[in-house]
């Protein structure tokens, strides 16, 4: 079920696509399921790593269901997890169904929940899913939220205010996908530090609705809003760490050079705080 990727280990669990409604004992088991495969991957994992000088830090990446045919949302996720593989820094586990934040003890063995889904398809998830979510980042540990990400469960206002700005349907919007020039706002953050502005082929997400209070990294100017939008931020909610990452529409985009060392190193500022090395990469 698992396979080693370049020395990192992920697990991917069947996608949870369109299901109809369930009754509590098939979810209960379906639960059950995720869980032990969950597992398995982090105890794989941890053998994989036994003999590193460095702890790695564990990633759950939560993916699935997304606007076909206009984003891969496959070729998305394993893109993203290749960047972080590739890093070395990271044991990343990959998951398709948002059904594992149901349980507690399966985000307990994580220090960052990377977020790719766009739920546009799957059933909003249940109360104590929210909860964990939202505790598990409150009492310390970090959340990613990359492009369209942002806009999943879009009737849960708590999750706007997690992700800092959200996509709305119908109000964010973007011009035709083109070359633009991304803005480096903050040059002594973690995470942009000794970087500068730099072209990229992508979508420009403009007008992301939100008001919390957040820290710009980049920005770039949008001829679609009239506005300078914000691209790249950060934010703190309770005693956690948020990374807002709304480049990303696909794998050129995920696998541009300068996007690869910012999404490694916003995982490692979201799960820890710092990054240990933000001039080699």
């Amino acid at each position: 079920m698992g396979d080693v990727v370049r020395g990192r280990v992920s697990q991917a669990i069947p996608p949870a696509v369109s299901r109809p409604k369930e009754p509590a004992m098939a979810r209960h088991s379906r639960l059950v399921l995720v869980l032990f495969a969950a597992l398995g991957c982090i105890l794989f994992g941890g053998h994989v790593f036994a003999a590193d000088a460095a702890k790695p830090i564990r990633v759950l990446l939560i993916a699935g269901d997304d606007v076909a045919p206009f984003h891969d949302w496959r070729d998305i996720s394993e893109s993203t997890r290749d960047v972080l593989v590739a890093s070395g820094r990271f044991d990343v586990v990959v998951c398709e169904d948002p059904l594992i934040l149901e349980s507690k003890k399966a985000l307990d063995a994580y220090d960052v929940i990377v977020f790719t889904l766009f739920n546009k398809s799957v059933p909003d998830v249940g109360k104590d899913a929210k909860k964990n979510l939202l505790d598990f980042v409150k009492k310390g540990k970090g959340f990613y939220v990359q492009h369209l990400a942002s806009a999943s469960m879009p009737d849960w206002e708590e999750f706007g205010k997690l992700c800092g700005r959200r996509w709305v349907m119908g109000t964010s919007g973007h011009g035709p996908r083109e070359v633009f020039k991304a803005k480096v706002t903050k040059t002594k953050h973690p995470i942009t530090k000794g970087l500068t502005d730099f072209d990229i082929f992508d979508e420009l997400y403009s007008n992301m609705q939100g008001s919390v209070p957040i820290e710009v990294l980049i920005e770039a100017d949008s001829p679609w809003s009239g506005k300078t939008e914000p691209l790249l931020f950060t934010l703190s909610y309770g005693k956690g760490r948020v990374v807002n990452n709304a480049f990303g529409h696909d794998f050129k985009a995920i696998k541009h050079p300068t996007m690869k060392k910012i999404i490694a190193r916003s995982v490692e500022w979201a799960a820890t705080g710092r990054v240990a090395k933000p001039a080699a990469d």
